[in-house]
């Protein structure tokens, strides 16, 4: 694992309960610690979102997010095929997700960024907020000179990886066979849901 002094500083933050701006293959997400309910009402704050929206988790890899929610064959399959990517999986939780993470719903969004800089830092910190690094309502910042100047005010680190696409990630729930958000590869996901369908 890489990363040097800009990766070991936003995880310090995040040991703090502090704010992280960090880059994923879509967009710049905002980290907190997913598992600490007054690190993910900072978020909420500092983003000026709605607290019935709920907030997905961000994780290294599918093994990892395993340990935070209850899957199904069938979606291990999928996480399998699509994860990391740009792909954001609706699972059941398992009880040390907070209420506040998910606005009290029983099911939480689960993402595995397809991006180094991203994939280390959650190495690092355990499950991190995966939200986009801008204030409800605004466009996302696909560069960190693009995130909006309040968020950066509160973000104690902020780890530059340049620009990133710019596209949504596609959320799923393959339990329910229903796509929630369009975005990147949802005719993939589109199609392994036709393929697979139980």
């Amino acid at each position: 694992m890489s990363g040097g002094p800009d990766l070991a500083a936003a995880a310090d933050v995040v040991a703090s309960d502090g704010l992280v701006i960090y880059p994923t293959e879509t967009v710049y997400g905002l980290g907190a610690d997913a598992l600490e309910p007054d690190a993910v009402e900072r978020v909420f704050e500092a983003k000026g979102r709605d607290r019935s929206k709920p907030l997905s988790l961000g994780v290294p890899d599918v093994e990892r997010a395993l340990e935070y929610v209850h899957a199904s064959e069938r979606e291990r399959q999928f996480m399998r095929a699509f994860l990391p990517g740009p792909v954001t999986v609706v699972l059941e939780r398992r009880e040390t997700v907070p209420d506040i993470l998910t606005s009290g719903r029983e099911r939480v969004g689960i993402r595995v960024p397809d991006h180094h800089l991203a994939r280390e830092l959650l190495a690092r910190t355990g499950p991190l907020t995966a939200t986009s690094a801008n204030v409800s309502g605004r466009p996302s910042a696909t560069r960190v000179a693009d995130v909006d100047p309040e968020i950066r005010e509160v973000s104690g680190a902020i780890l530059d990886g340049g620009e990133t696409a710019g596209t949504a990630s596609t959320v799923v729930d393959v339990a329910a066979g229903e796509i929630y958000r369009h975005g990147t590869s949802v005719d993939a996901v589109e199609r392994w849901l036709r393929e697979r369908s139980e």
